[in-house]
């Protein structure tokens, strides 16, 4: 809502630290590491004013050392969601209502306390939490965080001015209200950014919100509730529980006030969701938002021109970094057979080169994937690959979990294009060749359009501007960021707003205005100063 307008801060995207040997970014890193290494947390649940702690609790540990506890969370019963949601409803109505600057206010400051005094906090957490080195825990916990809460900000100022025509008897306007009841906000364990951009920027445009973070990130969760409550978010706007997201989701569809779910994760829970929407349509009081981000099978395809040392950069970084566990990251990849003998050679080069261990040493390129159950997955497909007659594994292919769950970056060359690693979502460190006929890349890219359900991000390498082109035509519907030139993975908010269509998501474009937009209902009001008296028309005549 519009209550006056003012000039905020002109957004600008947070600069990467370098944290190159010496360097002060560095020592104070590792200090909070080591600090928040040797202590053990006990997290409570967050509704409104209270902490509350059930007795029931879980342990949280680091993927890279997993018999390392570095502290607990306490698991809500289906009383306390319901506490949650009557929480937000009342804290509501003051929140809706404050002037929308107000709410500007205290997420700039949030962003600020992140690039200040919370930096190496927040950093040293996700590289615990989720094992990130400190490059991918910078550039997630710290700068992306930063540029959503910034960004955000602009955006919603560019929203509220854009009115209406008027004339000189009649002045439209429109006021752009929060949604009618709650927002549930469900985050993923692999980025600290979104795991706060999903509660806060449905929060800053006016609504309230119960979130429930991944159980595989509530150690750096925690950091994010913290900066909240500094930053001055309001009891009750943003309620955090934690516990069976089955039982948790359930509850919170069941509620006639919800209004909006804003969702990053896998692709089956998220259909499950808008399932149980549309079983409950008929039980709400306004038809809810659905925004999602899913899953991604995201591909690279080289043209001949294409340079190969680019190329092969562009496999390893877009998907080895973060052990593979982005959406975005590149799983499948198309090579021309002229190209194929160097790339080899330079790609098992280069993966073998790559260090692996714990992120607190920072000569390491590759930790641990997040979970048992990710390195269970992930170690039965290599096992397959070894088995089967149109799959070769050139490089990697080795696996250890006896102290953390570490896949080494693993290259596979099939001569099947819809080989399962080809077509199958693995989230993790895991990438699939496909080596193609020079002469048939205009069927190559026919290829990459159908071989997989989503279309989340993908990337194309040539120095062939009319290859360039037509790819970009043909893959215009296979990712909703599309690079040139460059890895899939890495965008920037306020540079490439980020989403993708088919199943992977509803491509609301996290980072950009269009998402906020989501997150309101517009109100159009016509105010007539000089007021008809007469209901006769000059056309009736006297």
């Amino acid at each position: 809502m519009l209550k006056g307008f003012f000039h905020v801060p002109k957004a600008v995207n947070e600069p990467v630290k370098s944290y190159a040997p010496n360097s002060p970014e560095k020592k104070a890193v590792l200090a909070a590491y080591e600090k928040m290494w040797n202590e053990t947390i006990d997290v409570p649940i967050y509704i409104g004013n209270e902490e509350i702690r059930t007795g029931n609790t879980r342990n949280m540990t680091a993927p890279h050392d997993h018999q390392h506890v570095v502290g607990k969370y306490h698991l809500v019963e289906k009383v306390h969601v319901e506490k949650a949601i009557a929480t937000a409803l009342e804290a509501r109505k003051k929140w809706a209502n404050m002037a929308w600057e107000q709410r500007a206010a205290i997420f700039l400051k949030a962003a600020e306390l992140i690039a200040g005094p919370y930096r190496a906090k927040i950093n040293a957490a996700t590289m615990i939490a989720q094992s990130k080195t400190i490059f991918q825990a910078e550039i997630d916990a710290s700068c992306e965080l930063i540029d959503f809460l910034r960004y955000n900000v602009e955006f919603m100022t560019q929203i509220y001015n854009d009115q209406p025509k008027s004339i000189s008897d009649v002045w439209n306007r429109v006021e752009y209200r929060p949604l009618e009841g709650f927002i549930y906000a469900i985050t993923p364990f692999n980025f600290t950014a979104i795991a706060a951009n999903l509660p806060a920027s449905a929060a800053l445009m006016g609504n309230t919100v119960v979130w429930k973070p991944s159980d595989s990130q509530v150690f750096s969760a925690k950091i994010i509730i913290d900066v909240f409550k500094e930053a001055g978010v309001p009891d009750g706007v943003i309620n955090v529980v934690f516990g069976d997201p089955v039982m948790i989701t359930d509850t919170v569809l069941a509620s006639p006030d919800f209004a909006g779910v804003h969702y990053t994760g896998s692709t089956f829970v998220f259909k499950e969701i808008w399932k149980k929407i549309g079983n409950n349509i008929h039980t709400y009081k306004t038809y809810p938002r659905i925004v999602g981000e899913t899953g991604g099978k995201d591909f690279i395809i080289a043209h001949p021109s294409a340079n190969i040392k680019q190329v092969v950069t562009g496999i390893t970084r877009g998907g080895f970094e973060f052990q593979g566990q982005k959406c975005s990251a590149a799983s499948r990849a198309y090579i021309p057979q002229s190209l194929w003998p160097a790339v080899k050679e330079q790609l098992i080069t280069d993966v073998k080169s790559m260090k692996m261990g714990s992120p607190e040493d920072f000569g390491n390129f590759i930790t641990a994937v997040i979970h048992e159950g990710s390195f269970d997955k992930l170690a039965s497909y290599i096992d397959q690959a070894q088995k089967d007659s149109d799959a070769e594994i050139i490089v990697g292919g080795n696996y250890d979990k006896s102290k953390g769950y570490f896949i080494e970056p693993t290259v596979i060359v099939t001569t099947n294009p819809k080989y399962a690693t080809m077509e199958t979502e693995l989230f993790g460190p895991i990438v699939t060749i496909y080596v193609y006929e020079d002469a048939k890349w205009h069927e190559t890219l026919q290829l990459v359009d159908k071989t997989s359900e989503y279309a989340l991000t993908g990337a194309i390498f040539s120095q062939n501007r009319y290859a360039i082109e037509e790819a970009t035509i043909a893959l215009q519907n296979s990712a909703g960021n599309f690079y040139i030139n460059d890895k899939p993975t890495g965008a920037v908010v306020g540079m490439q707003p980020f989403g993708g269509a088919r199943a992977s998501g509803t491509n609301d474009k996290a980072g950009s205005m269009q998402n906020l937009l989501r997150w309101v209902s517009p109100r159009t009001i016509k105010e007539t100063f000089v007021t008809p008296e007469d209901y006769r028309y000059p056309f009736l005549g006297e």
